[in-house]
């Protein structure tokens, strides 16, 4: 009798779940997506007809309501158009949906023209860009970096970059940016990466989250490149980018390291958490700069806060400091933003 009554409880108790799942699932939207997406098909083809074919649709974070629709533009192969949509709602981005489906076509027509700009240049010059970053940039393309290929493959990147500015035009975003960014990945990743299929738009292609995840879990580096009047420093600054596990390991290696190198000077010595920027030397991937910072002392709770002081380091690929670091003086504007001065050993 008594496993009777428990073999009962345990039902109950699983149909109450059971019930709190649909229930909660329902609250989060997923039982309303294809919902969305057939009142997104409908708007689709009354304001657009014939233009549009909705390939896909996702949920939108629990709290925001409704629904992502993904359509393919018929005579643009690159182009996506996304439209948020709440079908109980009856809004698309908390707006009148006629209006946000026009803008969110114009703005998939004009991503897909300013992806064919930069995939041009970047054709012209010998480097196949393989993602882009959520909003179209920056891009992504492979090069094998080593001490030997690093400054000669940076700037050939920077040539393309030239090329991508004076395509885009002096009118451009681009053309009066100050700066922009190139991901760099190496062969062997981009080999392994999450490619998606061929029969997606572009730039749906390009921008999935799921190809950006597969190639920045992996170190990479980040180049930046200066812009004036139209005209690139195609020599190029670059940082590696590391998976958080590897970068705290790094941080680690270097904060104990300086640290050990301040006790001469300062025996109460506390290191801060800030990790700066670590920037490549140029003409070399195994030697980096940054700034470490510390307090000559505690605070009452033991701590390193809005220090003022810092040491500027060089260290191997590792976070080994290579040679002595130079100690910098106040660095912080009273106990607000830092002013940590441009990374030269």
């Amino acid at each position: 009798m008594a496993g009777s009554h428990r073999r009962t409880w345990r039902a109950a108790l699983t149909g109450a779940l059971a019930g709190s799942l649909v229930v909660l699932l329902g609250a989060c939207g997923v039982v309303s997506t294809e919902d969305d997406r057939r009142e997104a098909e409908k708007l689709a083809e009354k304001h657009f007809p014939g233009q549009l074919k909705a390939i896909g649709a996702r949920t939108l974070f629990p709290g925001s309501g409704g629904s992502e629709v993904s359509f393919a533009v018929t005579d643009d192969r690159d182009a996506v158009v996304r439209l948020r949509i709440d079908a109980d709602a009856g809004t698309c981005d908390r707006k009148g949906c006629a209006g946000v489906l026009a803008d969110a076509v114009q703005r998939g027509r004009t991503q897909a023209e300013e992806h064919r700009t930069l995939k041009g240049a970047f054709d012209a010059c010998g480097y196949e860009v393989i993602a882009l970053g959520p909003t179209g940039t920056p891009p992504h393309v492979v090069a094998e970096l080593t001490n030997g290929t690093v400054a000669k493959r940076l700037r050939e990147i920077g040539d393309c970059v030239q090329r991508w500015v004076t395509a885009s035009g002096a009118d451009s975003e681009l053309g009066r940016a100050k700066a922009t960014f190139v991901q760099v990945v190496s062969p062997e990743v981009a080999e392994r990466r999450e490619k998606g299929k061929d029969s997606w738009p572009t730039v749906l292609r390009l921008t999935r989250s799921e190809l950006l995840a597969s190639l920045t879990k992996h170190t990479y580096f980040s180049v930046s490149y200066d812009i004036e009047a139209g005209r690139v420093d195609t020599t190029g600054n670059a940082r590696i980018v590391r998976p958080f596990r590897e970068r705290q390991k790094f941080g680690d290696t270097v904060q104990n390291a300086v640290k050990e190198q301040l006790r001469a000077t300062y025996p109460r010595v506390v290191m801060a958490d800030y990790q700066w920027i670590w920037r490549l030397e140029p003409g070399r991937v195994d030697r980096q700069t940054g700034y470490v910072l510390f307090c000559p002392g505690p605070d009452s709770r033991r701590r390193c806060v809005n220090s003022d002081d810092a040491v500027l380091v060089t260290t191997d690929e590792h976070g080994n400091p290579v040679g002595k670091g130079r100690i910098v003086h106040d660095v912080r504007e009273g106990t607000g933003a830092l002013r940590l001065p441009p990374g030269t050993s």
